[in-house]
This record gives C-alpha cells, sequence and structure tokens, in this order.
C-alpha cells in the first residue's frame, strides 16, 4: 500500500559499508576538497566531543550532552548552509558549532557555567544553546519572519531532538511557520530516545516526518548518518525556503552512542545489543570507507586531521582545567536591569550562607 503523505525510505547516498547507493535525484559528486572538509568535521567533532566527556568526569564541567554518533546529520545538515544563515541548537549541536568556527573553548565556558559562555555565538550566526526543549523552535520560526519582513534571503534552521516535537512549543512553531511560509528549516536528529523514553512511545504514526502534512509542508526522511544525504536533503530544503517554498521538516534517522549527558546512565533502559547494532552503522567509518573507495582519503588528510583534534583538545583543557569559578552574585545581579528587592534577599541569604561555610 502506498504511503498516503508520500514519504519514501529514509534517503541514503552511502550504505552502512561504504558503498555508493542510488542517488534517488540527490547530488553526491561534491569537490574532493568539500568531502574532506566534512570528513576533518566529522572526526574533529568526536575527538573534541570525548575531550569534553573527559573534562566533565574530571570534575572540571558541571555537566555535558554528547554528540556521538550523530556528527554526519550535524555537520551534513549544516556544511550546505550560507554563513549568514541563522542556526538555532539545542544543546548537543557541537559539530554545527566547530563548523562555524566557534572555538570548543567558548562552548566549555557554558558547560562549566561561566556566565559568559554564549557570547561569541551570534557573531557566527548561531544562536546560543537552548537548554529547555523545543522553545528555540519558536525563535527560529521569529528570526525567519523577520528575515522575510526585511526582504532578506537568509534561511534559519532549528536543531530539534525526537523528543522536542512531543512539546507544544514545537507544535507552535511547525504551525506558525508553515501558515506564514517562513524560510525555515525543521532538523530533527531522531536518536531514538528522549532520555529513557523510545521513539516509538513518542509518535503513534509511521515516522516524524509524516507529521509535516498535518502542517502543510514537507516533510522528509533521511538517513542521520550518512553525511552527504544530510547535505543533499538539508540543501534542497534550504533552496526551496530561500525561493519562498516554504519551511521543511526533516528527520534525520541516527543514534546516541553515549548517554544522554554525563548524569545519565543508559545502561537502565537500553541494550548493549541495541548499542551494538547502531556501531555498525557509526557514520565515521561508513563516510571513511567511501572516500577510500574514490581515493580522497589519504594519510596527509588523515594526518592533518590528527593535528587538528590534538590543538583543539589542548587549547580546551587548558582554558578549562582550573578556571576561575565566576561570582556567584552576578546570577541575581545579571536577571533585570534594576535587581528587584526579592532577588536582593536571596542573593544576601546566599552570602551569607556561602560565608559560614568559608
Amino acid at each position: 500500500m502506498a504511503d498516503p503523505c508520500g514519504l519514501s525510505g529514509p534517503v541514503q547516498l552511502v550504505a552502512p559499508d561504504g558503498a555508493p547507493t542510488p542517488s534517488g535525484g540527490y547530488g553526491r559528486d561534491l569537490p574532493p576538497e568539500t568531502l574532506s572538509w566534512l570528513y576533518e568535521l566529522m572526526v574533529v567533532t568526536r575527538d573534541v566531543d570525548a575531550e569534553f566527556v573527559n573534562l566533565q568526569r574530571q570534575g572540571e564541567l558541571a555537566l555535558y550532552a554528547s554528540c556521538r554518533g550523530q556528527e554526519a546529520a550535524q555537520i551534513g545538515a549544516a556544511a550546505c548552509l550560507r554563513k549568514s544563515d541563522w542556526l538555532f541548537p539545542q544543546y548537543r549541536e557541537l559539530g554545527a558549532y566547530l563548523l562555524r568556527g566557534i572555538p570548543p573553548v567558548q562552548v566549555g565556558a557554558l558547560w562549566r557555567g561561566s556566565w559568559h559562555g554564549g557570547l561569541g555565538f551570534t557573531d557566527k550566526c548561531c544562536a546560543p544553546v537552548a537548554i529547555p526543549i523545543g522553545t528555540h523552535g519558536l525563535h527560529a520560526v521569529g528570526a525567519a519572519m523577520a528575515a522575510q519582513r526585511l526582504g532578506e534571503d537568509s534561511v534559519t534552521v532549528a536543531f530539534l531532538g525526537d523528543g522536542a516535537t512531543s512539546e507544544g512549543d514545537v507544535h507552535e512553531a511547525l504551525n506558525l511557520a508553515a501558515v506564514y511560509q517562513t524560510p525555515c528549516v525543521f532538523f530533527v536528529q531522531n536518536n531514538q530516545w528522549a532520555i529513557s523514553v523510545p521513539v516509538e512511545r513518542q509518535v503513534a504514526g509511521p515516522s516524524i516526518a509524516h507529521r509535516a502534512a498535518g502542517y502543510g509542508m514537507p516533510g522528509v526522511r533521511v538517513d542521520g548518518n550518512d553525511v552527504l544525504a544530510c547535505f543533499a536533503v538539508m540543501a534542497e530544503a534550504a533552496k526551496r525556503a530561500r525561493s519562498g517554498g516554504g519551511p521543511t521538516l526533516i528527520e534525520a534517522i541516527t543514534y546516541r552512542l553515549g548517554p544522554h549527558t554525563t548524569s545519565d546512565d543508559p545502561t537502565r533502559y537500553r541494550s548493549a545489543e541495541e548499542v551494538r547494532e547502531w556501531e555498525e552503522r557509526d557514520p565515521i567509518p561508513r563516510y571513511r570507507t567511501y572516500l577510500q573507495s574514490i581515493g580522497v582519503l589519504t594519510d596527509r588528510l588523515e594526518e592533518r586531521v590528527a593535528a587538528r583534534s590534538r590543538r583543539l583538545r589542548v587549547e580546551l583543557r587548558d582554558a578549562v582545567v582550573g578556571a576561575p569559578d565566576g561570582d556567584v552574585a552576578e546570577v541575581f545581579d545579571t536577571v533585570y536591569a534594576d535587581i528587584t528587592p526579592d532577588l536582593v534577599r536571596q542573593r544576601d541569604q546566599l552570602m551569607t550562607e556561602l560565608a559560614r561555610e568559608a
């Protein structure tokens, strides 16, 4: 029976074994330097991600949300965009930050709890990290509406998780974007788990992408572990948005190989067998094999990637380890232009307690 929404299986250009697949009308023939750049970003993202996890385990960061396993989705989606296109991340998009040139040191300040952790993001047309689930979808639509009114041809992209699609804010964002035909792309990284809730307990329909029909926008499913497929699908959606065709909902099928955050224990709700099955679809070995088959992967490229990873990891560790704690009073002093009496009382109470413990 044909799918009533017209959705086919996930778009895939490189199979899990690294072999090219039928393109289905999507382009795969990128210049060698672009193919190499995508590989470099994926590997560096994973290496820096591992350093963040290490730093948190050593007590240098308050928390961290790993993106291990989702590098292809993030890099592929962001790499085809213009530098003037706005990214609205959730909290797991390290790959998108690095692609936009945001130093890991700035990301580290955020996870360490420094008040200035979001500074510098907007300089790269990237909104600060959104910890509340799904609220930034509305910010992305608002920015897209502003671009429309200003006559700009920029596109905004909201990076969402599968769990975020169960939030009312995301429903409102999708509906608003479709009604006003805004140049906004909703990129859902379906990593199979919203903390401990599996995706099948969140979606009664065939897929998240099928929800697009109810909003009146195109929906596309893509293999989120295939960087070239993610690049091609996002490029098509961005072109449609830029030409006045309105929003698109993209569902990238991927997997969170690590815990939800460093405070989570995923062994309590998913099996080791499931993780092993998805490790066999790891996006980096898949893409490496593909590049080898077309003669793009070289020893020189591997050496360059390894050197960049080492440099960024050292810079991150040097900046984070032993960094001074911020002034806790700033939590109260910077909420409003003029501090309220209630906040003064709370600040004084906390400072008294801290002085007592000193």
